[in-house]
């Protein structure tokens, strides 16, 4: 009999569909590039952004080495859970943990990753989720921790337990316990700091999650948490890493990477199976790891400083205006400009600024946020490090026109 393997394997002795196996079909090789206008054909207008890396703005461009990689993975079929085996094992060497697994974004890993730790490899437990009877059911957290991200954690079924002095978490952690979960970018806002938030993980048996999803540059953050001694961590892979806005990673201990991995998409009874990551968007995001770790991230932030200047000179000769250069401490922790004014001073709202930035040609957008009317301060945030070649020179021009002649 005929089965699947010996099929294939009498198909690639074959000189020409053999070709196929290694070269991916004639058809796709020999498709010509697209010359369509997509989005001119849709009405959907795309803008330049000197907001950052929001999802609602459609995050980061990606790298050519990235469309390339996925470009290469589009053209051929392979065994989805071998190419997820060895993907992970590449990322995990090059960030230097012990596991990884690439996910369909930062919430997907959140979901995942704490499946994995109310699971573990329990077939059952896996089919059962969000129904956890008999299984451990609590996440302690924060409460200055709580934030627009924690319903990925509790679509698992879990309860937030929370906390506020490390005394009320050693008290909270109980036979119930599954996972203490930590929001990095909240660091300073909580009494916990991050060492002792791992530590008490620790002291008590307990697995810690680190959403570090905004949180590169700078590069060292990539390794930092799991050498910090957290269980997982998670990363987007389409904010600072410039890899698929379609994927992320999740990073730390072999055994929950598994148990996760199981929770996952292809494995069809399981609640993460809609988070589907496909062959394309694994290629692209492991070489967005190694292009991030290997780029002159120096010679970048030279890059981003120079912009924020010319952006800060196109204003600097307003009276009423005022500018800085700021950089976030963690989350998104690159140049960042600042500009205020005086409302009455220029007898200008930033929401205007801010609309005729969008609406002008080309169109602008700016970090999301402003200043409520009735202040008597008002506020817009320029965002550099998303720009391209050339344009920060239009957003420099743009705000000139915004605020020329505005000054009594």
């Amino acid at each position: 009999m005929l089965n699947r393997r010996s099929f294939i394997q009498s198909l690639s002795s074959l000189p020409f569909v053999g070709g196929l196996f290694t070269s991916g079909p004639a058809w796709a090789l020999a498709a010509p590039p697209s010359k369509r206008d997509f989005f001119k054909e849709l009405n959907v207008r795309p803008f330049i952004n000197a907001a950052g890396t929001y999802t609602v703005l459609t995050a980061s461009l990606m790298q050519p080495e990235v469309v390339e990689a996925m470009n290469y993975a589009a053209k051929q079929f392979v065994p989805l859970n071998d190419l997820h085996d060895a993907a992970g094992k590449r990322i995990a060497e090059l960030i230097g943990c012990e596991a990884a697994m690439i996910t369909s974004g930062a919430a997907a890993a959140l979901t995942l990753g704490t499946a994995g730790c109310l699971t573990g490899k329990n077939p059952d437990f896996i089919k059962r989720l969000p129904d956890l009877t008999g299984m451990k059911s609590e996440v302690i957290i924060q409460k200055s921790h709580r934030y627009g991200y924690d319903h990925a954690v509790r679509n698992c079924g879990v309860k937030f337990i929370e906390v506020e002095t490390a005394e009320e978490l050693e008290k909270a952690v109980n036979e119930r316990t599954a996972m203490m979960l930590f929001f990095n970018d909240a660091d300073p806002k909580g009494k916990i700091k991050i060492a002792e938030f791992v530590a008490l993980g620790k002291k008590h048996g307990v697995p810690t999650f680190n959403d570090a999803a905004a949180d590169v540059p700078p590069t060292e953050h990539l390794s930092k948490y799991t050498k910090l001694g957290f269980d997982l961590v998670t990363f987007s892979g389409g904010k600072g890493l410039r890899g698929p806005q379609s994927a992320g990673l999740l990073l730390g201990r072999k055994d929950l990477i598994a148990a996760a991995r199981l929770n996952s998409s292809p494995n069809s009874d399981s609640i993460g199976r809609g988070m589907k990551v496909n062959k394309e968007e694994m290629i692209g995001m492991m070489v967005a790891v190694e292009i991030y770790l290997k780029r002159d991230a120096a010679a970048e932030w030279k890059e981003w400083e120079q912009r924020a200047k010319m952006i800060t000179d196109s204003v600097a000769g307003v009276p009423a205006v005022t500018t800085e250069v700021y950089v976030p401490p963690i989350a998104n922790h690159v140049p960042t400009v600042r500009i205020k004014w005086e409302k009455e001073a220029l007898k200008l709202v930033a929401d205007s600024v801010r609309k005729q930035l969008r609406e002008g040609k080309p169109s602008i957008e700016i970090v999301p946020g402003s200043s409520p009317d009735s202040a008597v301060m008002q506020e817009i945030s320029i965002g550099v490090w998303m720009l391209q070649p050339g344009e920060a020179e239009i957003v420099a021009r743009r705000l000139r026109e915004a605020f020329k002649g505005r000054a009594a």
